[in-house]
C-alpha cells in the first residue's frame, strides 16, 4: 500500500517539476527573443497596447467555450 501511494506522490512531484520547467523555457524563449534589437523596435513601433486589444475578444472567447 504504501509504495502505491510514493507511486502516485512521484508522478505528480514528476508532473509539477515538468510543468514548472516548461514554462521557464517560455519565459526564458521570451526573454531571449525580446532582447533582439530588431524585435523590440517593431514591437515599439505596433504598441503592446494594440496587441492586447486584440487578443481580448479571443481570450474572451475561448472562457466561454470552456466554461460550456
Amino acid at each position: 500500500m504504501e509504495r502505491h501511494l510514493e507511486k502516485i506522490e512521484s508522478s505528480e512531484s514528476k508532473d509539477i517539476l515538468l510543468a514548472i520547467g516548461g514554462v521557464a523555457l517560455i519565459v526564458f524563449g521570451a526573454g531571449l527573443i525580446m532582447a533582439h534589437p530588431f524585435v523590440r523596435k517593431y514591437l515599439g513601433q505596433a504598441g503592446l497596447g494594440g496587441l492586447a486589444a486584440a487578443a481580448i475578444p479571443d481570450i474572451e472567447r475561448y472562457i466561454k467555450l470552456k466554461s460550456m
